[in-house]
């Protein structure tokens, strides 16, 4: 390759890189910012506890999503996480019917048949002996095809408040060793 084609070369590459870099405009603004929708659902989602021994309030916390029916899939206790999940078969035998009916019309009729709620929940320490609790659940539904139909945050307020209501009378009892 002599002198020339490498020229020719370096200059069709750069110029099919500019094009390339000016037609990506990055992440849209409105993007990063908050929604007021965010700041209620993380108040729901967050209480501060007034302790400074993050590994017991770990462990009152899985206790509690356990007690809950929540499987423990992974925790960090030196990172304050714990993710756990909960499946359930949601098959109703209306939706069985329907589908036998279906299927001698030749219909392929889909319904949800296997649920699973996710909880991912974090503590980070504050000042003062205090610590955040950070938990948020996830519904996912699947149908007979095992696709993914549904896939959303869960935000019904009586979910956080069982959640932390329990949470504070373990954290309250193991305070008090009983």
């Amino acid at each position: 390759m002599n002198f020339r084609n490498q020229v020719v070369s370096f200059l069709i590459f750069s110029l099919l890189s500019a094009v390339l870099f000016a037609c990506h405009k990055g992440v849209p603004r409105e993007a990063l910012m908050f929604t007021p929708e965010s700041l209620a659902d993380r108040q729901l989602q967050t209480r501060v506890f007034e302790t400074d021994n993050e590994g017991k309030l770990l462990e009152a916390s899985a206790a509690v999503l356990q007690d809950l029916g929540f499987t423990i899939d992974e925790s960090e206790v030196k990172c304050g996480v714990i993710v756990c999940s909960k499946d359930r078969n949601v098959t109703e035998f209306y939706d069985v019917g329907l589908s036998i009916i279906a299927s001698l019309f030749f219909i392929d009729y889909e319904y949800p048949t296997r649920q699973k709620v996710l909880a991912s929940l974090v503590t980070r320490p504050l000042k003062e002996d205090r610590i955040t609790v950070r938990i948020t659940f996830q519904h996912l539904v699947w149908d007979t095809k095992k696709e993914l139909i549904k896939n959303e945050r869960v935000n019904e307020p009586e979910i956080y408040q069982e959640f932390f209501s329990k949470l504070s009378k373990s954290v309250f009892l193991t305070a008090q060793e009983i």
